[in-house]
């Protein structure tokens, strides 16, 4: 089956020509594979653009050695949009110890290598060389999360905006379905896109600010965050405050002796515009050009999955969801998405199972409280740091009816909720029936959370609540479970070497995983990405909201912290021990049911190994936990987790 009988967008001539179409409105560069499913930000885009009535075709990874793999479709009548793909090229390709990724889950059978670094640079200057004259426009998550001066972590250093470096016209940041089609259509009507400079959810580069009739915010330069810490720290601080669609400022960044300009974001979609773009006729699988190779890993994560809200306003500082998404919350209609969930029982391999069911949080339903319909969020307040809001009214009746719905689908066996339960605002519910039902119906036997760590000077810093808001809510767990009868688990997210982390904060966790009998198979390493307040953090060494210092773990304190958090693995006690030591924790060392690690190999007898099957036996590991060991030291490096349509899931 050709990709235009299955429903695909042409990505060949012979399929344009198959369609009677001369030439293409827009050509669409992606990063990731073609697959169309509403979270993957090429199927929105280019299905938006197609409802809205334009050609449009997808060249996916093109050969980027050359400018003719992007001629293939021949030359565009109004635009060349380029996405770098779901995540941030560098994420997809490195780990936070920068070391290369095996695998990229958003590539024709994981394979590595598909697409350059800095993929929407290198794109974008390769379509310049093959359309000269034509408009560039950048959008997806590199090029969100890069839009103004920012730090690179791969090269330790301060680049300035993607848009200089890519020579594009024009960004789109946020989620774009909105900024796209309003540039689609000024371009359609003749403006030409130098013209384009009021259209919010974008930016461009001038070299006159005399275009701006709004009030606007000056940053500090390019020059100033390169040569000034503290000017980045309020770069970043001041850029956050102004992520809001009601009361946000145009912000303007001196670049040399040019300007970053940012228009206001984009107001979120909301009601029956947020169900179209979900109801547009994705065909839900990998393109079939994919098949031989088994498809594109990253769509089984979400292909029997439903989307049920947007926004965030949780707010972690580790978490780039404010700089994109925003903190607006924004949902579907019950109806839109019980229709979705229709379409699931037609496609190949489902079961019965929805895998999930929510968004960047899956309990966030509606904005956070009534004010910000009108005037927005809080400029220097948040929704639930350090506690949660007074004005927040903690509510999950609608999303217990919407899973309730759900789950009473004929076709339906369980419906489950994988994305993330923000445990804090479930606490402030006063009303228990969402969390019993949740237990109840929505978990098999472990429901993942996110406390991230157990030092409230630590979450202070990632801007989460307090430890003792997770272990309220752990209590809570275990009697609600034990009420209904119920054997379910919790299994904690947790980060190491976040800015604010010592060693002595880093061995406190090591010991609570101790007390609880938690032997993590994975640990997320903090991975300084683009446009999050933590990056500013990692970079600084300062809190941009107090202008504090902060201390910040690197080299091999960074290495040391993370191997605490999985002291039991052999590979890991060289590292340990010498953190233990570092830190004045001698007393770890040793046998006792207390001790974190034996101060030397158990005697094997002769054998030649590292006596690690000694430890485990003294520990009383068992050979389900040894392969469980086996697993995570294969998984070691693959670090970062996206989340669904994007990158750094706030957790």
């Amino acid at each position: 089956m050709s990709g235009l009988d299955a429903g695909f967008l042409p990505v060949t001539k012979e399929e344009m020509d198959a369609l009677g179409w001369d030439a293409l409105d827009f050509l669409y560069i992606s990063g990731d594979a073609y697959v169309d499913h509403p979270s993957f930000a090429v199927s929105v885009i280019t299905r938006v653009l197609t409802a809205a009535g334009y050609r449009v075709g997808v060249i996916s990874q093109p050969d980027w050695q050359s400018a003719d793999a992007f001629r293939v479709l021949g030359c565009p009548r109004l635009g060349v949009m380029i996405g770098a793909g779901n995540l941030d090229s560098m994420v997809a390709h490195y780990t936070a110890a920068k070391k290369p990724r095996r695998q990229d889950l958003y590539s024709p059978g994981g394979e590595s290598g598909k697409r350059p670094d800095r993929a929407a640079i290198v794109y974008a200057n390769r379509a310049r060389e093959a359309f000269p004259g034509v408009p560039i426009i950048l959008g997806g998550i590199e090029a969100s999360l890069r839009r103004l001066a920012h730090y690179d972590y791969w090269q330790d250093k301060v680049r300035r905006s993607v848009l200089f470096d890519s020579r594009a016209d024009l960004l789109v940041y946020g989620m774009g379905e909105q900024s796209v089609v309003e540039v689609a259509d000024a371009l359609a009507s003749g403006t030409d896109i130098s013209q384009l400079k009021h259209i919010r959810g974008t930016c461009y580069a001038t070299g006159s600010l005399s275009d701006i009739q709004s009030a606007y915010l000056l940053l500090p330069s390019y020059e100033a965050v390169c040569e000034d810490k503290q000017k980045y720290a309020e770069m970043t601080r001041d850029s956050f405050y102004e992520q809001d669609p009601l009361r946000g400022k145009t912000l303007v960044q001196p670049h040399g002796n040019r300007f970053l300009v940012q228009n206001p974001p984009m107001p979120p979609l909301a009601g029956k515009a947020l169900d179209a773009v979900y109801e547009l006729p994705y065909v839900r699988r990998a393109h079939p050009m994919y098949d031989e190779k088994g498809g594109v890993p990253g769509l089984l994560e979400v292909q029997f999955s439903l989307t049920s809200s947007r926004g965030c306003f949780g707010s972690c500082n580790f978490c780039s969801l404010t700089f994109h998404q925003g903190r607006v919350v924004t949902a579907r209609s019950h109806e839109s998405i019980l229709r979705e969930a229709e379409l699931l029982k037609d496609l190949p391999g489902f079961k019965g199972y929805i895998h999930d069911v929510g968004g960047p949080t899956a309990n966030f339903r509606k904005v956070a409280c009534e004010k910000q319909k009108t005037d927005g969020t809080c400029r220097n307040k948040r929704c639930l740091y350090p506690g949660v809001c007074k004005n927040i009214q903690a509510d999950h009746s609608d999303y217990r009816l919407l899973l309730k719905k759900l789950r009473a689908l004929p076709y339906i066996k369980k419906v489950f909720v994988r994305s993330g339960i923000r445990f804090d605002y479930l606490m402030a519910d006063k009303n228990d029936a969402f969390f019993r039902d949740l237990l109840e119906h929505h978990v098999s036997g472990q429901l993942k959370v996110a406390p991230e760590h157990i030092a409230d000077s630590v979450l202070s810093c990632m801007g989460k609540p307090s430890a003792g808001v997770f272990e309220a809510f752990k209590n809570k767990f275990y009697k609600l479970n034990e009420k209904l009868g119920k054997k379910q688990f919790l299994v904690p997210y947790l980060m190491s070497s976040h800015p604010g982390s010592t060693l002595s904060e880093a061995i406190a966790l090591a010991e609570y995983l101790r007390r609880e009998k938690i032997k993590p198979e994975q640990v997320q390493d903090f991975y300084p990405t683009p446009g999050s307040v933590s990056t500013a953090m990692y970079y600084t060494g300062l809190d941009p909201f107090t202008m504090k210092p902060v201390h910040i773990p690197k080299g091999e304190e960074k290495a040391m912290q993370r191997a605490l958090l999985q002291a039991f693995l052999p590979e890991n006690r060289k590292l340990v021990i010498k953190a233990l030591q570092k830190a004045g924790r001698e007393d770890l060392i040793g046998f006792g049911p207390n001790c974190l690690i034996p101060p030397r190999p158990v005697n094997t007898g002769g054998q030649k190994n590292d006596g690690s099957k000694n430890l485990r036996r003294k520990s009383g590991i068992s050979e389900n936990q040894r392969r469980t060991e086996k697993r995570s030291r294969k998984s070691q490096g693959k670090g970062h987790k996206s989340g669904s349509g994007g990158y750094h899931r706030g957790r």
